[in-house]
């Protein structure tokens, strides 16, 4: 096996280890932050902010985060944005 294909393997797998954890531990802390934190408006009524929202955008930023320091990395080895392709 080529030493690319070892360090590209191990990229994907610390990337999904990474993306675990963090889904996980952002999970628990929207939990309480979506407990704690009310949104109020000026009519006085409260609505509070529904856990799904608040843990699919915060996942989506993370997902965009990955996608660019992925994107970063591509052009700093190859030069191209997307390798392969023209």
């Amino acid at each position: 096996m080529s030493p690319l294909a070892v360090f590209l393997i191990l990229i994907v797998s610390l990337t999904a280890l990474l993306v675990a954890s963090l889904t996980k531990q952002f999970q628990e802390e929207n939990l309480i932050y979506s407990n704690k934190n009310p949104m109020k408006n000026s009519n006085t009524k409260t609505k509070t902010i529904e856990k799904e929202k608040v843990v699919a955008e915060t996942l989506n930023g993370r997902f965009a985060m990955i996608g660019l320091i992925a994107a970063v990395g591509a052009y700093l080895t190859t030069g191209q944005i997307i390798p392969g392709f023209v």
